[in-house]
């Protein structure tokens, strides 16, 4: 086994194509889900790529490097949309993953309860794939294609996030229910953002759920209910949930998982309200 780690995108790229390679960034989730078995193929380590970590705004549209940690998400200073981003990043693992962790890990290990994707779906982010063939952008929502699974081809990497602009004024917030506070896989989490207009009405709204079906989804016959009303006076419906199809496992069953994403809509909605006030 070898451990690579090229200093530029074009080596990386040349050495996808000529060799058998896991790519890790950060490698807090493909080390430990290893346990005690050997190695048998050669690691490519992306984060020392230059240029492929740091956050900035070009253009009305932000990027976040593939190899950007959660620590810097969470530290960053970024519009109040991203809010829900920030306080998932300081959900992720504990503070020993959060500095060493990254986005495109986290997006890339391709989990039902990867607590960046609802935030991330909630700012209508695209994830860049890059090769030797060049460069192209798939939206969040058909990157992850299944538990487990991604758009990535063999011989790509992802290596960058692009968000929009979000709205001025708008408001995120997550909410994450799990057995403890860190270094726990989530129950159900909820994302949101919303927007007040001057009659503290929402005339803007987001929700993405994860950890309740296969990916992360987004609320969009919520989000069209929400409009027009006031964060403290939401319900959220059967109907709402539908896009939903959570599993019974050891750490909850599928009504409780229901119930317990609606009542983080409920608040995450409310809270964000509190906070635009």
């Amino acid at each position: 086994m070898r451990y690579l780690s090229p200093n530029t995108l074009d080596d990386a790229f040349d050495l996808l194509t000529t060799h058998d390679l896991t790519v890790v960034a950060g490698g807090t989730d493909f080390f430990p889900s290893r346990q005690r078995h050997e190695l048998h193929t050669d690691i490519l380590d992306v984060t020392r790529i230059d240029g492929i970590s740091g956050i900035n705004l070009s253009d009305s549209r932000w990027r976040i490097g593939a190899a950007t940690t959660w620590t810097d998400i969470a530290r960053a200073d970024l519009p109040t949309a991203f809010r829900g981003l920030q306080m998932a990043a300081l959900e992720v693992g504990s503070l020993q993953i959060q500095n060493s962790g990254t986005i495109a890990g986290n997006l890339c290990n391709a989990s039902p309860a990867a607590d960046g994707v609802p935030p991330l779906l909630t700012l209508d982010a695209s994830v860049e794939l890059g090769s030797i063939r060049g460069f192209r952008e798939v939206p969040m929502s058909e990157f992850i294609t299944g538990v487990r699974k991604t758009a990535l081809s063999d011989d790509e990497i992802v290596t960058a996030i692009y968000l929009p602009d979000p709205p001025k004024g708008t408001v995120g917030h997550f909410e994450k229910l799990g057995a403890r506070r860190y270094l726990v896989i989530s129950i159900t989490m909820t994302s949101v953002i919303i927007g007040l207009d001057e009659n503290c009405q929402i005339n803007y709204a987001r929700v993405a759920v994860g950890a309740a079906s296969a990916v992360a989804q987004r609320l969009l016959s919520l989000e069209a209910d929400l409009i027009g009303k006031t964060p403290e006076a939401v319900e959220v419906s059967s109907g709402h949930l539908a896009p939903l199809s959570p599993i019974d496992d050891v750490r909850g069953d599928a009504a409780f998982r229901l119930d317990a994403v609606a009542e983080q809509c409920v608040r995450a909605i409310a809270e964000a309200g509190r906070f635009h006030g």
